[in-house]
């Protein structure tokens, strides 16, 4: 799994799609076993005014009907760690293999007087199903990719009111 794969070069032209439309910049797509894309799409919880529409739920949406069989042996790309909701979506459908760009690191949801080190570092996610992923058999792969986790430090420093909507909590206030 690499940034070359065509389904996160898909995933990631869809995150820029969002951000031209002003909205979340995390893409997705699914990928079947064979390397056919069977479905792509973006984050459009605010193009839509949505409370589901993350980029996985889309790319899933964008897929259509599917048989299970489809999903067997396929993996998701995605842009970002994959939330609590997309994660579900991911077991439910049995796909094997999750790949994301990055994940943003506590440091992005505290103010900036409780900052911790690594802005993007490795376990130091605050949302994501990565380890329930795992628990459940599903391969998961962080690419660390710089480009992806740029696009949502850029997104979160600018629009952090829309990013905690969008992950369903609340901004955190200093003491």
């Amino acid at each position: 799994m690499s940034e070359h794969d065509a389904g996160f070069k898909a995933a990631l032209e869809e995150a820029k799609q969002g951000a031209k439309e002003g909205g979340i910049p995390i893409g997705a797509c699914l990928v079947d076993k064979d390397g056919k894309i069977l479905g792509q799409g973006h984050n459009m919880r605010l193009q839509k005014d949505s409370a589901t529409l993350h980029a996985e739920i889309s790319t899933l949406e964008n897929a259509g009907r599917l048989p299970a069989s489809a999903y067997k042996g396929a993996t998701m790309y995605t842009t970002l760690s994959p939330c609590q909701m997309c994660t579900g979506a991911c077991l439910l459908y049995k796909v094997s293999r999750v790949v994301m760009g990055g994940k943003p690191a506590m440091s992005q949801i505290f103010d900036s007087e409780q900052a911790l080190p690594n802005v993007f570092a490795e376990n130091n996610t605050f949302v994501g199903g990565d380890e329930l992923l795992k628990q459940r058999g599903v391969e998961v792969v962080n690419l660390k990719n710089a480009e992806c986790e740029g696009l949502m430090k850029k997104f979160i420093d600018d629009h952090p009111e829309d990013w905690y909507e969008d992950i369903g909590d609340a901004p955190k206030k200093s003491q």
